[in-house]
């Protein structure tokens, strides 16, 4: 489990990362013409898809923001509880506490 727990950070860690750097990139108004630029949009934008329109803000970049920057962090969160409870899972559960031993 503790294997599984790592995974899901990392893939968390992906997830997240690809979004802000789609924050970024949309706020310093990078060319969505350059092939890099249009993929990171592709993935962040695909990601962020159940999160668009929850906040209607003026102008693109603040829309961008506020809903890619809510979804970053839901994201975030739940991939961290979800490793979280894995890693619990595989250390012998969450109540499991080691016993001091005394020599």
């Amino acid at each position: 489990m503790l294997l599984l727990a790592r995974i899901v950070r990392l893939v968390t860690a992906v997830v997240v990362g690809a979004i802000v750097v789609g924050i970024v990139l949309h706020l310093l108004g990078a060319n969505g013409g350059n092939a890099i630029v249009s993929v990171v949009y592709d993935v962040a934008g695909w990601l962020v898809t159940p999160f668009k329109g929850i906040f209607s803000l003026d102008g693109e970049k603040a829309n961008i923001a506020a809903n890619w920057g809510l979804a970053a962090l839901v994201y975030g969160i739940v991939g961290g509880l979800v490793a979280r409870l894995l890693a619990g899972m595989g250390a012998g559960g969450v109540a499991t506490r080691r016993r001091a031993t005394v020599a």
